[in-house]
């Protein structure tokens, strides 16, 4: 009948944790309540309760819009549908500042058991049970709600895989696997815990500057309404709104592998506190990102990476005892949150080991050959795209989708994105404000931000946190 799913929780989870390109999953999702969640009704459930709106200009420049260079404001989602709807009213709300045919807004990264905690009922609406995560709802998911042309940079997530849901509206992603990270410039300025961000601006990049992103390989797919995007470890990805608002609700699936993505984590965090932290605060280089407030010292610093270390180590003997993750339902329960920004606390316990693709009880041989189709849409390199699939991934779900949505861990523990202040200045943006690296590419002397790019490379990173766990191991 209309009501079975083309896969069965324990096939999706399969694929989850198999499929190590980017993939749609279709009709997966037709009887989850979220898909109501469109922004009006969002702003008449919310009733009046203020979020945090991130604005960044709509014009196209060659640099990259990271969060330091963007303004920032708290309104109600009445407020912002008002002001993206061009009402009158909004001359004098918290959008005055900004007119809608310059700025684009984004409330991105908000923690839906943060926003619904007085209505925890709401978290059932979001089903990753669907998947094969039986204890995960809404209140390990994140809510993003955006007008077009709001995006957010390219980066790859340091922790886990990514489960993308869309609700309202279009947004286009654009993907790079693991292998192009050299060629997309990976920087840690702006510094951000569990985010590696790209000094290219893939939409409009800079190939003076930039010349080795023209061996890069993008995936482009325009993900819509009732659709879910899978983005497996480790992928590259700069997502834009295309329609004038978008809502998208997701989730990150723990790895056993992030254990060791901690400890790489920690060793960053202390070399770029560290380095950055000595230079002269005047020197006005906006290098922490908003979600990180203060550079943390290096003694805290220390105890995170020892008690990553810790955490690993543990991972791995019980991984070898055949301890580790022994249900995924506890896996789920002690997880508790799937964000991937966490504020670090010292004292904390790690968590437990995260699911391996042997515990699930399948073999790679069986998933050679991946079941794709109108279910499951791969998201193909883009000089492989055919003319018919950004078609067949608009029109795979049903169509009154469409027309209803019209108009951590031991890491970051707690599911706080830190609050930045919010700038009253309506001259000058805080994005005004902004020194990036890579507007002074001319100059010839070296940057602190330079020795860092090269520091704390991923790959350089990776080589560290080896010889650093083999040295622990003796």
């Amino acid at each position: 009948g209309e009501d079975v799913k083309p896969f069965t929780p324990e096939k999706a989870k399969e694929l989850v944790m198999a499929l190590q390109q980017p993939a749609v999953f279709c009709n997966m999702v037709g009887d989850w309540p979220a898909l109501h969640w469109n922004a009006e009704y969002l702003s008449a459930v919310l009733d009046g309760k203020t979020i945090q709106f991130r604005l960044g200009l709509k014009t196209m420049d060659l640099v990259p819009q990271f969060e330091t260079r963007c303004s920032y404001v708290k309104a109600t989602l009445k407020e912002f549908l008002a002001w993206s709807c061009g009402q009158p009213s909004c001359l004098s709300g918290p959008f005055s500042c900004y007119e809608y045919s310059k700025y684009w807004a984004y409330a991105d990264y908000k923690y839906i058991a943060r926003i619904f905690e007085d209505k925890p009922d709401f978290f059932q609406d979001i089903r990753w049970s669907d998947f094969g995560f039986p204890g995960r709802s809404g209140k390990e998911s994140t809510l993003w709600i955006g007008t077009e042309g709001a995006n957010t940079p390219c980066h790859l997530d340091s922790y886990g895989c990514n489960l993308v849901l869309q609700v309202q509206g279009r947004k286009r992603w654009h993907l790079f696997p693991p292998g192009d990270t050299s060629f997309l410039y990976p920087t840690r300025i702006p510094y951000e815990e569990s985010s590696v961000f790209s000094k290219v601006n893939v939409a409009n990049p800079d190939l003076k500057c930039f010349p080795e992103f023209r061996n890069a390989t993008a995936h482009v797919v325009t993900l819509s309404p009732g659709q879910v995007l899978l983005v497996p470890r480790h992928w590259w990805h700069y997502v834009e709104s295309i329609d004038p608002i978008t809502v998208s609700i997701n989730s990150w699936i723990e790895l056993d592998a992030d254990h060791e993505a901690r400890v790489e984590e920690a060793i960053t965090r202390t070399l770029v506190c560290a380095i950055k932290s000595a230079e002269d605060p005047r020197d006005g280089d906006l290098w922490l990102n908003p979600t990180e407030v203060e550079a943390t010292s290096h003694e805290i610093n220390l105890q995170y990476l020892n008690k990553a270390v810790s955490a690993y180590f543990k991972c791995q003997k019980a991984s070898v005892s055949d301890q580790a993750c022994s249900s995924s339902t506890g896996a789920e329960q002690r997880t508790g949150t799937s964000c991937k920004r966490r504020r670090r606390e010292v004292g904390c316990e790690p968590e437990g080991c995260r699911l391996q693709p042997h515990e699930l009880g399948f073999s790679t041989e069986r998933l050679q050959k991946i079941p794709f189709g109108p279910h499951l849409i791969q998201v193909l390199p883009q000089s492989q795209e055919t003319s018919s699939m950004d078609a067949v991934v608009l029109e795979s779900d049903s169509r009154d989708l469409l027309q209803e949505n019209k108009g951590g861990h031991f890491g970051k523990l707690h599911c706080t994105r830190k609050q930045v202040v919010t700038s009253d200045d309506c001259e000058k943006p805080a994005h005004q404000m902004h020194s990036d690296s890579s507007s002074h590419a001319s100059q010839a002397a070296l940057s602190t931000n330079d020795l860092l790019d090269c520091l704390v490379n991923p790959h350089v990173i990776n080589v560290v946190a080896r010889l650093l766990l083999e040295r622990t191991r003796v």
